[in-house]
């Protein structure tokens, strides 16, 4: 055997193995038709400007403003989970409240709804 024909050879295999995985059998395609993706556009080639500084994020682990059962309007209440007009006026009527627990001992509201709204509402004193 000569170079020449050695080297085509080793070439050959070489292309083979690296052609494995194009050669195995593929899914027969579905019968029905599938939509191909658009393109994607491409990299702009001009260089970018520079971004201005953003202004800071406030912190994901900050809680939002407690809802205060004693002081809250209407309007506040009502933006509660399960909070309607009718419970809103309620909550209203029955204030002082020592707790927010006592939305359930004074049967404001249901044992579901208390469990929505608890993490969300406060009943501040007066000092």
């Amino acid at each position: 055997m000569t170079r020449l024909s050695r080297l085509t050879r080793a070439l050959a295999v070489a292309a083979l193995l690296g052609a494995g995985p194009a050669l195995a059998q593929t899914p027969a395609p579905s019968t029905t038709p599938t939509a191909r993706p658009a393109p994607a556009a491409p990299a702009p080639t001009t260089p970018a400007a520079p971004k201005a500084p953003e202004a800071p994020k406030a912190a994901p682990s900050a809680k939002p403003a407690l809802i205060d059962l004693n002081s809250a309007s209407k309007e506040e209440l009502e933006t509660l989970s399960g909070i309607g007009a009718a419970r809103s006026e309620a909550i209203i009527k029955g204030r002082p409240y020592r707790g927010k627990d006592e939305l359930l001992s004074k049967k404001i509201v249901p044992s579901n709804v208390y469990e929505g709204i608890k993490d969300k509402v406060i009943a501040r004193q007066k000092s």
